[in-house]
């Protein structure tokens, strides 16, 4: 088994500006490395790593961008993700110099050996869930370390590190078979649908790999009401008013918030108060209080803490809510899409709703353009973006388009330029979304601009 090497070690980071990426370079740092790394583009989360945080991080892809004090191929440890084409010329130079190259899902499965891991996957919902656990634990006298795959508005951050605690949260992803170099102190699996199916190739293939981690879970496992497991024994499946292992029951809205009871065979703690919104986030934060209560906080210190709980950037974010509510979320699969503009709904019933989507791969869109139709047609009205294609080549055929032709709600084919000025024209009363798991997000702070001054 490979091993780290101890600081102050040079550590380059090969796609440093994603989420799972930036939270191991921070890691990294903290702990007293040297650390620099590449991006494609410049982001909110690499600019602030390199102008508040210390990062050198260059978005050249050139050999001749990396520093000196990485070239050292006995010294440097290379972390890449997988989401780097392999012709970048950065990793080809590190690849070809033999420095030694890890996988970030690696890198950490190496750090969580010498923790208890409370990992939580799924192919939605995991984030949400995984925050939630670590702002839980932070707040109990248990504590916790944590690597996540969003930024927790409570923290400002998407890693904790508490010297104090034995215990480290994280985000297990199953893309390119990452989370089978975990193995759990205890898990959740929020859902298993179909996803990835460029890495997998069938549906089956991703339950197996789901199966796998499964069994690499040591202690308990809890799994979302409807998730079946064949080869390992689950400890509790938990749901939203479902009388099953653990629930939430007795669920109302007042004063803006869920109110709700949390309910299992060991424990009762009435009138919990969530305000983050969303019917499903209760179901989120059902899991998440199943697995703080197994790893030490108490039901006192959860009731305290569960109010204060601000939510995760890009998972149903409310950045105004004036004459327009606009959202932002990361949604990228037909059933995260579906559950979202439920809650919308609920939320805001009778409202218009107009959600503006930039599908997210052309693989993805492939495989499940009909169910991204299905979803989207609860809105009012769509505008629709070209694909993200991330690390893809195009796919011939393989367009919006495939997605416009099966919506029967009035919807628009839009380009990136004219994107916020329809906006402008179009939106002015309702609730306005901005979904996808791509650069959309770049649009934010237009909107926020835009939306708050009316």
């Amino acid at each position: 088994m490979r091993t780290l090497p101890a600081p102050p070690c040079p550590v380059y980071f090969v796609g440093i500006g994603g989420i799972g990426m930036s939270a191991l370079a921070r890691y990294f740092k903290v702990m007293g490395y040297a650390v620099a790394g590449y991006d494609r583009t410049p982001s909110p989360l690499t600019r602030k790593m390199s102008e508040e945080e210390g990062f050198d991080i260059t978005y050249v892809d050139a050999a001749e961008a990396i520093g000196e004090a990485f070239r050292d191929r006995e010294r440097t440890l290379v972390v890449y993700t997988p989401a780097v084409p392999p012709g970048n010329r950065i990793l080809s130079f590190f690849r070809e110099s033999g420095h030694a190259l890890y996988k970030r899902a690696e890198v950490l499965g190496l750090i969580s050996r010498s923790m208890k891991a409370l990992c939580v996957a799924g192919t939605h919902g995991k984030t949400t869930v995984s925050t939630m656990t670590a702002f839980l634990l932070d707040a109990s006298r248990v504590g916790c370390n944590a690597f996540l795959g969003g930024i927790s508005s409570n923290f400002g951050t998407n890693l904790l590190v508490n010297a104090a605690s034995d215990l480290v949260v994280i985000e297990a992803d199953e893309f390119d078979r990452s989370f089978l170099h975990l193995h759990p102190e205890m898990a959740v699996i929020t859902a298993t649908d179909a996803d990835h199916l460029d890495i997998y190739g069938t549906s089956a293939c991703l339950l197996e790999a789901f199966e796998q981690f499964a069994c690499q879970t040591r202690g308990a496992l809890f799994v979302r009401e409807g998730v079946t497991l064949c080869r390992r024994e689950v400890s509790g499946y938990y749901a939203v008013e479902k009388r099953v292992d653990y629930y939430a029951d007795r669920l109302r809205v007042e004063e803006g918030c869920y109110r709700f009871d949390y309910v299992s065979r060991e424990v009762t703690i009435p009138d919990l108060r969530l305000t983050f919104p969303g019917r499903v986030n209760v179901e989120n934060v059902t899991a998440a209080i199943t697995l703080a209560l197994h790893a030490g906080a108490t039901p006192g210190e959860i009731l305290e803490a569960l109010p204060r709980f601000k939510g995760v950037a890009r998972r149903f974010d409310i950045r105004v809510n004036g004459k327009v509510v606009y959202l932002d979320d990361y949604a990228h699969h037909p059933r995260e899409i579906e559950a979202t503009l439920t809650s919308v709904r609920e939320m805001w019933p009778g409202r218009r709703l107009t959600v503006a989507f930039q599908p997210h791969l052309y693989s993805r869109t492939a495989d499940f353009y009909p169910g991204f139709a299905r979803s989207l047609n609860l809105a009012d009205e769509v505008i629709l973006l070209e694909i993200y294609p991330a690390r893809e080549e195009p796919l011939p055929g393989v367009t919006s388009r495939l997605i416009a032709d099966r919506l029967t709600v009035p919807h628009v084919l839009v380009g990136r330029e004219e994107f916020p000025e329809y906006v402008r024209s179009k939106v002015h009363d309702g609730v306005f979304m901005t979904v996808g798991a791509g650069d959309i997000d770049r649009f934010v702070p237009v909107f926020t601009a835009m939306f708050a001054g009316q």
